[in-house]
């Protein structure tokens, strides 16, 4: 696939994920790629594998899924006017389709119990079992910096993110990059996303802009009101820790989940290390709107 074309899509999704309540116009979207619109369209989906206009749709559903599920007092309307749509019953109709249930009835799960797609991998189902009644530590809350970083793209959570890791290693030697500052983008809930549909960005931080772009790619991870939260463990058990601070923190701590993905800062990269153990902190981005 032509490097420009993917550079050139990496920008659109760094431009749609910024705020995805905002008028997202294919004309508009085209302009950021620098394609015409009927081109655009194209590359979009040889590069990303589906419509722009399915893109958006889904990440949207998404985020209302996690709006609905973890703030109780947001209105179904609330959500919808988040989520870009101008009317309930247009909102509803998405949702559904996406979720096969209304959203009134998503809400009434009890995600605690619920089965979750994670769960159908052995190494996750066994994470999930380690971890049951661990104690989440005390986060910080923090006003995070804007971090300039060079990044791959991923579709999937599993071992396979490795491969991301190793692009972004030898391309930052090859540069003579500091590849110490590592972070990792999660734009999917794998608690109702599929692991292999789950979105991953491997990011390093950089000093200076890029000087040519391929499948390496330059972007601001976005800063602003974080909570901060201290993981360890070993392969397997950080999606369900991730679940931990969404299903039983967020929903208690009075704060609510902006639309800007949360990531997580590797002291330890399960990805890279043979012992498959990670330390991190995981920074769960909130408001209070």
């Amino acid at each position: 696939m032509n490097r420009q074309h993917i550079s050139r899509i990496n920008d659109v999704l760094f431009y749609i994920h910024k705020d995805i309540s905002r008028v997202l116009s294919a004309k508009e979207l085209a302009a950021v790629a620098a394609y015409s619109e009927q081109h655009f369209h194209r590359i979009f989906k040889s590069v990303v594998g589906e419509s722009i206009h399915q893109y958006i749709r889904r990440i949207r559903m998404e985020y209302a899924a996690n709006q609905l599920m973890f703030d109780s007092a947001a209105s179904v309307n609330e959500v919808a006017n988040k989520c870009g749509f101008n009317s309930v019953s247009s909102f509803s109709r998405a949702f559904k389709a996406t979720f096969k249930v209304a959203p009134g009835e998503w809400r009434k799960q009890d995600m605690l119990v619920a089965e979750k797609p994670y769960l159908s991998d052995p190494d996750v189902a066994a994470g999930y079992r380690r971890i049951e009644g661990m104690v989440l530590p005390e986060p910080k809350i923090i006003e995070a910096p804007d971090r300039l970083a060079a990044y791959v793209r991923h579709k999937g959570y599993n071992r396979s993110i490795k491969n991301a890791w190793f692009i972004l290693k030898a391309w930052a030697a090859s540069e003579n990059r500091d590849f110490s500052m590592q972070f990792g983008l999660h734009h999917s809930n794998p608690a109702w996303v599929e692991l292999s549909k789950c979105r991953y960005v491997a990011c390093i931080s950089i000093d200076r802009p890029l000087k040519f772009r391929s499948i390496v790619n330059q972007m601001v991870i976005p800063g602003g009101l974080h909570a901060v939260f201290r993981l360890n463990g070993v392969y397997g058990e950080l999606l369900p820790q991730i679940g931990l601070v969404l299903e039983k923190w967020l929903p208690a701590s009075g704060f609510k989940m902006r639309s800007t993905p949360a990531y997580v800062h590797y002291h330890q990269n399960h990805f890279l290390r043979e012992d498959e153990r990670f330390e991190l902190d995981f920074y769960l981005p909130i408001g209070f709107f």
